[in-house]
């Protein structure tokens, strides 16, 4: 089957209703405020930098492992093969996004917009020559009332499915759109900062004098009290007031004292909407030597591998043709989470080998890809019996053994 090809055209700039600006959203209400009273798009939630470190790490996280193409045989078993695909995926997609970019794009798209992350597939002659990452919004998706299956538009033509990738995540909103209260709250709070340090919302104290002073009298006090006092250079020196004017400072209220607590209860928000531990995001008050690990673990199982099989689906679904998606799948390579843990890598290397899992020779694979060595493809327990290095070879010498069986049946008689 021949597939239609799409040439590749430049789209005119304009602004799509399918992915709308800040600006739209307060102009027309696309989706209405926030209970914070604060508008939020994904472009302003990125300036939540929990959130921005939240988007960053996991789409980076899945950019960063290596990608390739296996062939699935009968028994399930899966071989890593060279395939033209494979240029598109781990190279580049295209003559200005190399395939890094291509992953990381299509997973923040994912987490940020609705409609998912999505790429142009450009087909010829039943192959697919490259990829492209349109910006949010040229293409359009829109979902099927009772099925849910997605119509796709480029420029208003519609699109075959199979030319489009599209990474989305478990629901029918982003985990961004679904936080919108609490990252709006986050923005909030951002803005509040900003003023209260900024513009000097709150005074250090209030001279109060017993008596009228009229204008005059305030501003030569002022002056005078900036003069003597004001300055890193005349920090702590003893103030002089005239007139029974008294000094009182200005004390915080519970809500105040409470204000760094409250920032960082909206960081462990913006966590929790994204599945990643705290920690992750700068949060290190609940981090120990003794579970950080396990946090990090949780990050890579609970929060980045959901999202790398809808990724390695959605490459699948538009990169094969409906026959050879049987033969063929796109799979990340898990082992490079255990890279930064030179120690723990080679205690599971030496479990497996010791297990006869792996042989020695595919353990060294692992090993950045090591040159195997004689023997080295046998399953055996080196740690135990006959695989020790100085241990006994079988089928020595026959008449050794023949004499020795004949010296332990003489021992066996006397015995008896």
């Amino acid at each position: 089957m021949k597939l239609p090809f799409f040439t590749r055209q430049q789209p005119v700039e304009q602004k799509s209703i399918s992915d709308p600006e800040s600006w739209l959203f307060d102009l027309f209400g696309a989706s209405g405020p926030t209970n914070a009273g604060i508008s939020v798009s994904a472009e302003s939630a990125l300036k939540v930098p929990a959130v921005a470190s939240a988007v960053r790490t996991i789409s980076e996280a899945a950019a960063c492992l290596d990608i390739r193409v296996v062939e699935i045989a009968e028994d399930r078993t899966e071989t890593v093969v060279e395939h033209p695909v494979t240029s598109l995926i781990a190279d580049e997609a295209n003559d200005w996004t190399s395939g890094y970019e291509l992953i990381r794009g299509l997973v923040v798209d994912a987490l940020c917009r609705d409609r998912g992350g999505t790429a142009f597939v450009n087909w010829v002659n039943d192959e697919p020559t490259e990829i492209i990452r349109y910006r949010p919004g040229v293409i359009d998706v829109d979902l099927t009332q009772d099925t849910g299956e997605p119509i796709y538009r480029i420029n208003g033509r519609t699109i075959d499915s199979q030319n489009i990738i599209h990474v989305r995540g478990p629901y029918d909103k982003a985990p961004l759109s679904l936080a919108r209260e609490a990252i709006g709250v986050a923005l909030v709070m951002e803005q509040h900062a900003a003023r209260l340090f900024g513009s000097g919302a709150r005074p250090g104290g209030v001279i109060q004098s017993p008596k009228p002073i009229g204008d005059d009298g305030v501003k030569a006090m002022l002056k005078g009290w900036k003069a003597a006092n004001e300055g890193a250079d005349k920090a702590g020196k003893t103030a002089i007031l005239w007139d029974g004017a008294t000094w009182n400072p200005m004390a915080l209220n519970s809500v105040d004292s409470q204000f760094q607590q409250l920032r960082l209860f909206q960081l462990q928000e913006c966590a929790r909407a994204f599945n990643i531990p705290a920690s992750m995001l700068g949060d290190l008050s609940r981090a120990t030597w003794s579970n950080a690990a396990e946090m990090e673990r949780q990050f890579l199982l609970l929060c980045l591998e959901p999202w790398l099989k809808a990724v390695e689906a959605a490459l699948r679904r538009a990169l094969f043709q409906p026959e050879d998606r049987k033969r063929f799948a796109i799979r990340f390579d898990r082992d490079d989470f255990s890279n930064v843990d030179l120690a723990a890598r080679a205690t599971a290397i030496n479990s497996l080998i010791a297990a006869r899992v792996i042989n020695p020779n595919e353990g060294r694979a692992w090993l950045g890809g090591l040159a195997p060595y004689p023997d080295g493809n046998q399953f055996a327990n080196p740690n135990t019996g006959a695989s020790q290095p100085n241990a006994a070879k079988p089928g020595g010498d026959p008449e050794k053994d023949e004499l020795k069986r004949r010296l332990q049946e003489i021992e066996d008689q006397n015995a008896t």
